[in-house]
């Protein structure tokens, strides 16, 4: 049955969604500490995005490493650690400058790698 959803791309679309989530998260932050400088305290903590790299990192290993044991194609899992790899990187930067143009391209190519995914898993 796991390896059926596994076939089925459900942990890649999963994957993309929270990438999704992601982006939006980044953008959202943005917005909110322009406007209300006051409530940046909570949604640029760190913490949160640390939280949210390792979540990606654990998602992008099960569903990018199935897909490739399942169809054989690596590309997609290149592509997604690639992306992740640019996450972490962001990590290391200065939070609130150039980090989140980082964040937001490594958490695009990383959705690019589970789309490339879910379509060679059809």
């Amino acid at each position: 049955m796991f390896q059926n959803a596994l076939s089925r791309g459900s942990l890649d679309r999963l994957a993309v969604a929270v990438s999704g989530l992601c982006a939006a998260h980044c953008l959202l932050t943005a917005v909110v500490l322009g406007l209300l400088s006051s409530a940046g305290g909570f949604l640029s903590n760190p913490m949160i995005h640390e939280t949210g790299l390792f979540i990606a990192i654990i998602l992008g290993a099960v569903a990018l490493g199935s897909g490739a044991i399942a169809h054989g194609f690596m590309m997609p899992a290149a592509i997604g650690a690639l992306g992740l790899g640019m996450m972490a990187g962001a990590l290391s930067l200065p939070h609130g400058g150039e980090e989140g143009i980082y964040t937001v391209i490594g958490v695009m190519v990383l959705a690019l790698g589970h789309d490339l995914n879910h379509r060679a898993s059809h």
